[in-house]
């Protein structure tokens, strides 16, 4: 099972910069009708309106609120692939500082639980049109790294989502995809002094391929295809098994 881009009906969340905009220019460089620009911020988004026109169409959306995510699913009910990439991560944060339950608070909020009120808000949606979910994860959900561990716990239980979203989707033909990135040229990456070359538009290359594959996992950039190599032999044998 795989969807090619073209000529389909896209929404990024977090679309206005790093991976999420490099996600919409892959997908509009490979013959997207439309991409639905899901950003807290509209004005933010204002640098893709002047590239691409009315290929592209802005609307306010916080992953952390479950109310205006219910309300971006109404306005985009024709949308074919869904990529949930809005998150966040909070530098310096270690398991021992004192903000660390706030850290990961805050994190949970947005990248596990905006990860749920997308997947509730779209499935249907989704299911009716033959459609995808990605979600971008990290090669944290595998590994925890200490300057970032509460990120790395969210990443971890984000991941965890995403295999059941797999299994519960792909029995109603909506295929599921899982991006771990070790390490892209992003503000994110900048803010948590991860030393990268790599840049962003690799990422959305590599999910254009992944969707046309039907690919479950993608592996982007060298960090994340380094980690991905080893983790594959428990990747096919234990999280890809069917053990129903």
């Amino acid at each position: 099972m795989g969807i090619s881009i073209e000529d389909k009906v896209a929404l990024v969340t977090g679309a206005n910069r790093g991976i999420g905009r490099a996600v919409v220019e892959s997908f509009i460089n490979h013959g997207a009708k439309k991409v639905y620009l899901a950003v807290r911020r509209p004005e933010s988004a204002a640098e893709l309106e002047a590239q691409y026109g009315d290929r592209v169409v802005t609307i306010r959306a916080d992953v952390a609120d479950k109310v205006s995510i219910e309300a971006l699913a109404k306005q985009a009910a024709d949308v074919d692939v869904v990529v949930n990439n809005a998150g966040i991560a909070i530098p310096n944060s270690r398991v021992l500082d004192e903000r660390a339950e706030p850290n990961l608070v805050d994190e949970l909020q947005v990248n596990v639980f905006g990860l749920l009120n997308v997947a509730h808000a779209f499935a249907g949606i989704l299911e009716k049109n033959n459609g995808a979910l990605v979600q971008l994860n990290s090669v944290a959900s595998f590994r925890d790294f200490a300057d970032i561990a509460t990120y790395s716990a969210s990443k971890a239980a984000a991941y965890s989502l995403t295999q059941a979203l797999r299994e519960d989707l792909s029995k109603k033909g909506v295929q599921v995809v899982s991006v771990h990135p070790g390490g892209v040229v992003t503000d994110m990456a900048e803010a948590c002094d991860v030393t990268t070359s790599t840049p962003a538009s690799v990422v959305g290359e590599a999910l254009v391929d992944a969707l046309a594959n039907g690919d479950f996992f993608v592996y982007p950039d060298p960090g994340g295809q380094m980690i991905g190599a080893a983790y594959q032999h428990f990747a096919d044998e234990i999280v890809m098994a069917d053990f129903s």
